[in-house]
């Protein structure tokens, strides 16, 4: 039986809970760790410490910075770590990596919102010389990002698609790091995050996000993979 902590009670918090709760084979939820009780609904909550020490594996559902905080001390206690705010992973890692490997354990990475990384790490070992990403979202679906904030961007001022932010991944993760995991995921597991660039655009109406991405060979013919 493998027991599961969840570190995080917000919207995928829940549903990961929901799911272990209904029943999956093999599994059992152990507890929730937040920083808010009220956040938990019914689920029972345990200090991190003990959440850890009780789990086999953790699945992160919080935010990146809280993530950096806790990540570590996972891997240290030679249990595995499913990442969601894959973006905390940028810079970090190899030495992660490297923790994981002294202690016996895997940091997990879920495809999340785009299909295909298989490819994307097929790929890799070509000719791919560059990744770009372009992202669709909602305008309010960016409320709240950094990059939002010291721009002084207007989001219900913007009237039609609108591109918000060009750059790489190390970048992206963060000007946006509540809103762009996907991105990380795809630099991961594709060329590295500085040569995995988003283009991130604000659309009016938009019902679904969408990420089509275009990777360069070295003759300069692009491959599109999915949307």
């Amino acid at each position: 039986m493998l027991k599961i902590g969840i570190v995080g009670m917000g919207v995928i918090g829940h549903r990961v809970a929901e799911a272990l709760v209904r029943g999956i084979p093999g599994t059992a939820l152990v507890g929730v760790s937040v920083r808010q009780a009220a956040t938990a609904g019914s689920y029972p909550v345990l200090p991190l410490p003990t959440l850890i020490e009780r789990s086999d594996l953790i699945v992160e559902a919080a935010t990146q910075a809280s993530l950096r905080e806790f990540g570590p001390s996972v891997l240290a206690a030679g249990k595995h770590l499913m990442v969601l705010s894959v973006g905390a992973l940028v810079g970090v890692l190899d030495e992660w990596a490297q923790l994981a490997e002294k202690h016996g354990c895997r940091i997990l990475v879920p495809s999340g919102a785009i299909a295909g990384l298989d490819g994307v790490k097929g790929a890799r070992e070509g000719a791919i010389t560059a990744v770009t990403m372009e992202t669709r979202k909602p305008p309010r679906g960016l409320a709240g990002a950094p990059y939002i904030e010291q721009h002084h961007i207007d989001l219900d001022a913007i009237t039609t698609e609108t591109l918000i932010f060009e750059g790489p991944a190390t970048e992206a993760v963060r000007a946006f790091p509540a809103n762009v995991n996907v991105v990380a995921a795809l630099s991961l597991a594709g060329i590295g995050p500085s040569l995995t660039r988003i283009k991130l655009y604000a659309v009016p109406g938009q019902a679904r996000n969408q990420h089509p991405i275009a990777m360069l060979r070295e003759l300069g013919a692009p491959v599109h993979v999915g949307n």
